[in-house]
This record gives C-alpha cells, structure tokens and sequence, in this order.
C-alpha cells in the first residue's frame, strides 16, 4: 500500500485545520448589533479547533511533515518553491499564534461586554490580519501547485 498520498492529505488536512479558525473566524464574528456568530456550530467548531484542538493538530502536523520527509527524502527541502511555502507557513502560524488567536479572544470578550465601537474597530483590524493571512495562503496554494524555479 502506497502510504505517500494517504500521509499527504491527512497533513494538508491538518495544515488547513490548524490556520482555518485564524483565517475564518474574523468573518463569521461579523456582526452589526448582535454579539452572536452567523453561524453557530461552524463558529464553535472552528473556536475549539483554535483553542484546546490547536496542540493536538499541529502535534499531527509535525508528525506527517517529518512522514512526508521520510518517504519523499531531504533532497525536496532544497527545492526553493518548498523553502519559501515553509517560510511563509511558518510565518503564517506565527501571526496565527501570537497576533490573530489572543486578538480573538479579545474580541469575543468585547463582543460579551457590550461594547459595541470597541468590538466593531477591533473587528475590523482582525479581518485585515485575516485577509494577509489568506493572501499568504494563497501564495503557498500557488507555490505548491506552480513548483516554479525561483533561484
């Protein structure tokens, strides 16, 4: 049994998983008036999937890189199209980790309080962080599936 296309979907799963609440969340806490979600079950899924799921998925993540790693080889990580979907991942999950997950939590606590302005400003600064992490996204989507030779 082939394992390499099993192991690759289960990390891009993973790789999704782990960026989508970041991306996604900032869009769907979007309210005028009301301090509940658009979606309720999608909203706490993707809440849970950011909070206590969030070790768990990128223990996964780890493991199926360094499977992948095993059965394609270490000669794939001089690929400079790899180097730099790597780069702006990593990258990705720093902002996921240390600006967009505290700053939603913030914003959810607002939303709790009342505060209506104060929600609503730092709303919209959470989206414009979502929509550089989602170009990022994007750039890693092309940069995976063009393999061009950058170097």
């Amino acid at each position: 049994m082939a394992w390499f296309p099993i192991l690759l979907v289960i990390h891009i799963a993973l790789a999704v998983a782990l960026l989508a609440p970041s991306v996604v969340l900032p869009f769907l806490l979007r309210r005028t008036t009301s301090p509940r979600a658009s979606s309720p079950a999608l909203t706490g899924l993707l809440i849970r999937l950011q909070g206590s799921w969030s070790v768990v998925v990128a223990l996964g993540l780890g493991l199926t890189g360094a499977g992948l790693l095993v059965i394609l080889g270490t000669e794939l990580l001089s690929q400079p199209w790899l180097v730099v979907a790597l780069a702006l991942y990593s990258t990705n999950l720093l902002v996921a980790v240390f600006v967009s997950r505290p700053n939603l939590r913030r914003l959810v606590g607002i939303g709790q309080s009342g505060d209506a302005e104060a929600w609503r400003q730092r709303a919209r600064r959470q989206r414009y962080v979502a929509y550089g992490m989602a170009a990022a996204t994007g750039v890693i989507g092309l940069l995976m599936s063009a393999k061009p030779a950058l170097w």
